[in-house]
């Protein structure tokens, strides 16, 4: 891999990741920006314990742009894009419309092919890899902010998403506290290690589940997937690394060498769970990784006992269908699942790539 870091005309930064040590990436950006200005703010609800982002700034994003005019393609003859080089193979770069910015965080966009009409599971493992090898260095490179105290690397895919950009891109935020979701885990950690005696939760979930095999999607050599026991969402799967590690940082090269084979079956089973002929199912992949910042409040609990995972789900319930958040969900966090993570994972395995 060959990184090249660089400037776009309003200053953001923007890194190239090469297959080809040899390739040159020296192209300028020759639209004329002004300095991106950005109103982030973290406001804490003190009823919640949670904070939420108020970032006004965000209303005139780019929303829907026709094909030709896709601010993620390689800029080509006049056609000026984000990306100066009119070719690339993985490129990551500050968000124009951030949620987090400064004091509060930084986001960033990463952008997974030129390809405008392919998706993540068109990638070679070659690319996919690649891919990998972005996430952690970036998680890396965000981890040294000061104003950073949790890396989230995450991918909305679809426009029943939400997603505004058809090109195929994730995100990465650098957020300026643990998550509630992070602390939701940390929290269920440390009761169980200290009821237990200094056992570890994320071992004995996945132990439990390879004990089980009925929500078993794929186990490798060195990565298991499975639909949690309570899953939340219609289809989930959680992909684990067979040897706990916090973050991607921790990876050992079997289990980077392994990722890419895993997770582009994972992605295809996907598209394939409601049969021929259907959409593309629309999905949210996202990687949880231990905070960087103080875990003081978490009694007893250490970076090296979070356990790095990626957690896929679909919000699509069956054919033509979706899972609303509405009451229950949206008002008081109860989730109410529709499919049996029994029957999913069954199904998941069913598609299997032959």
């Amino acid at each position: 891999m060959k990184k090249t870091s660089t400037r776009l005309a309003d200053g953001r930064e923007l890194v190239y990741y090469d297959l080809r040590d040899d390739t040159v990436r020296d192209a300028v950006d020759r639209r004329p920006l002004e300095r991106t200005v950005t109103t982030s703010e973290i406001r804490r609800d003190p009823l919640l314990g949670d904070s939420v982002a108020v970032a006004s700034h965000r209303q005139g994003r780019t929303y829907h742009p026709p094909a030709d005019e896709c601010p993620l393609c390689p800029s080509r003859g006049e056609r000026l894009s984000e990306i100066p080089d009119s070719s690339y193979d993985v490129v990551v770069f500050e968000n124009r419309f951030p949620s987090l910015a400064g004091d509060s965080g930084r986001c960033e966009v990463v952008c997974f092919t030129s390809d405008h009409d392919a998706s993540f599971a068109d990638l070679t493992e070659e690319q996919a890899g690649l891919v990998l090898e972005a996430w952690t260095d970036r998680t890396a490179e965000l981890s040294h902010l000061s104003s950073v105290e949790q890396v989230f690397c995450f991918e909305n895919r679809g426009a029943e998403i939400g997603v505004t950009l058809g090109h195929p891109h994730g995100q990465i935020y650098g957020y300026p506290f643990t998550t509630p979701r992070t602390a939701l885990m940390l929290r269920s950690l440390a009761a169980h290690k200290e009821a237990t005696g200094g056992e570890n939760l994320f071992d004995e979930v996945v132990a439990r589940e390879l004990a089980d095999g009925s929500r078993v999607v794929l186990a490798s050599d060195h990565w298991v997937a499975f639909v949690p026991y309570a899953a939340h969402w219609p289809y989930e799967v959680h992909l684990y690394p067979r040897r706990r590690v916090p973050d991607l940082l921790g990876l050992d090269a079997d289990a980077r060498k392994e990722f890419p084979q895993v997770y582009l079956e994972l992605l295809r089973r996907f598209d394939r769970i409601f049969g021929e002929g259907e959409p593309p199912t629309p999905y949210i992949a996202a990687w949880h990784q231990a905070p960087f910042g103080p875990l003081e409040e978490f009694d007893g609990v250490n970076r090296d006992d979070f356990a790095l995972h990626l957690e896929l789900f679909t919000i699509r319930r069956t054919s033509g269908k979706l899972k609303f958040l509405a009451g229950s969900e949206s008002g008081m966090s109860v989730f109410i699942n529709d499919v049996p993570p029994e029957t999913a994972a069954q199904r998941l395995r069913e598609v299997a790539s032959s």
